[in-house]
């Protein structure tokens, strides 16, 4: 693999960039591999990353049923943070947010991590009091966060307007070192490192079935042939349930749509991200100039990438009145993501019912922020057979036992 520096840059430039190679290969599937995972977005590339430098594991298979980074990963709107209230939750998250800091230089490609700050606003004093009680947590939890009043608001988003015909701005929840990365950089950095490690990265590559004996997956059936497996790890995020299905256990997940959209460009306005639950929204601006909105999930089952309109027109008009000068602004572009959700919005890092079977999914509309802190849990649970620390707690089994991670208003709300 090619290392890019300033150097190659210069280099290539003065040959008219006639010696750049493809970013990852493209071979054609093997008969047997070590490792099967199925899904090639952020959290299963990273999974297959961490394989291979955590434990030395790199006869892996990387399996795609459309293109690499084409389902969530490439549908998120990028926010990153910790600031989460349950024990597990804020671990996970954190080292996610850690590992973010340092993706760029582990991967040697810039993943364009930008750490911003990301504000969540308290617009009742119900809010005011849950954010006060996570501020509290988080400094337990070594997390850096602290609450915020309504003057410092203003100060580093100058456009707000605290005082909202409906819900004024009564502070916020403010975290300086979350912010935002480029999601589809993040998937081709974790591609391009695996493809050096000699992994196969599989697109156009549909798992069709699952076949198991005594208990154990032996191989997966797929549109480009049989491929013989000693371990499988399924990490598809809104197609987690289907693919159980054919693996042959249930899993406590439905499947939804979460939409975005963004704006025409415009010039620098907000250089933080905000959240705002209560009127159900948030908002960030790209760097080039965009404003990237999204608000909640849709109310009922379904599997479409398009959202609906009711959504947009509701999650408009709540950051409307918190933002007012967005309302002159064009909607360049909208789109929706498959996520799944799990009954405590908290993800499911775990065994399965097969021996060898492994499953990440529930991730529910906040997976991006964690998927270097995903696949390094979920690499170590498939190297080891056993969850390590990070994924204890998220075994699929918690919902018999009622061990749940209640995240629903930090996880489950507008991100």
């Amino acid at each position: 693999m090619k290392r890019y520096s300033a150097f190659a840059i210069a280099r290539e430039a003065l040959r008219q960039h006639t010696g750049w190679s493809q970013a990852w290969a493209s071979p054609e599937p093997g008969t047997a591999y070590d490792v099967v995972i199925v899904g090639a977005g952020g959290h299963g590339l990273a999974t297959a990353y961490y394989l291979g430098k955590n434990f030395g594991i790199t006869n892996v298979a990387v399996l795609e049923k459309g293109w690499l980074g084409g389902g969530n990963t490439g549908r998120n709107t990028t926010i990153i943070r910790s600031n989460y209230l349950q024990d597990p939750s804020a671990a996970l998250y954190e080292k996610a947010r850690s590992l973010f800091e340092t993706l760029s230089q582990d991967l040697n490609y810039n993943v364009m991590f930008s750490p911003r700050g990301v504000m969540m606003l308290a617009q009742t004093e119900h809010e005011k009091r849950g954010y006060l009680r996570t501020e509290r947590a988080n400094a337990l939890q070594g997390v850096q966060t602290r609450f915020i009043h309504p003057a410092e608001v203003k100060k580093l988003v100058p456009i707000i307007n605290l005082n909202g015909p409906r819900y004024p701005v009564l502070g916020a929840l403010w975290q300086a070192r979350g912010g935002t990365a480029r999601h589809d950089a993040v998937a081709w950095g974790y591609a391009r490192a695996c493809s050096d490690m000699g992994m196969h990265i599989i697109e156009q590559c549909a798992v069709t079935g699952v076949e198991a004996a005594g208990g154990q997956v032996t191989a997966v059936n797929t549109t480009k042939g049989t491929i013989s497996c000693k371990k499988l790890g399924i990490v598809v995020a809104g197609h987690s349930g289907a693919l159980a299905d054919m693996a042959g256990f249930r899993l406590p997940v439905e499947s939804v749509a979460l939409q975005a959209l963004v704006s025409e460009p415009i010039k620098p306005c907000m250089d933080v991200v905000v959240m705002a639950n209560t009127v159900h929204g948030y908002m960030s601006q790209s760097d080039k100039g965009e404003m990237v909105i999204g608000g909640g999930a849709d109310g009922f089952n379904n599997y479409t990438q398009r959202g609906s309109w009711h959504h947009i027109e509701e999650t408009v008009r709540a950051l409307v009145e918190t933002f007012p000068m967005i309302s002159r602004l064009k909607m360049l572009r909208q789109w929706g993501g498959i996520v799944d959700m799990t009954g405590d919005r908290s993800p499911i890092i775990s065994k399965t019912p097969l021996g060898n079977c492994f499953i990440n999914c529930g991730w529910g509309t906040g997976g991006f922020k964690a998927t270097p802190g995903s696949g390094w849990a979920m690499a170590e649970l498939i190297a080891k057979g056993e969850p390590g620390p990070l994924a204890a707690e998220f075994s699929m089994t918690r919902f018999r036992e009622g061990r749940f991670i209640d995240e629903s208003v930090a996880a489950g709300v507008a991100h």
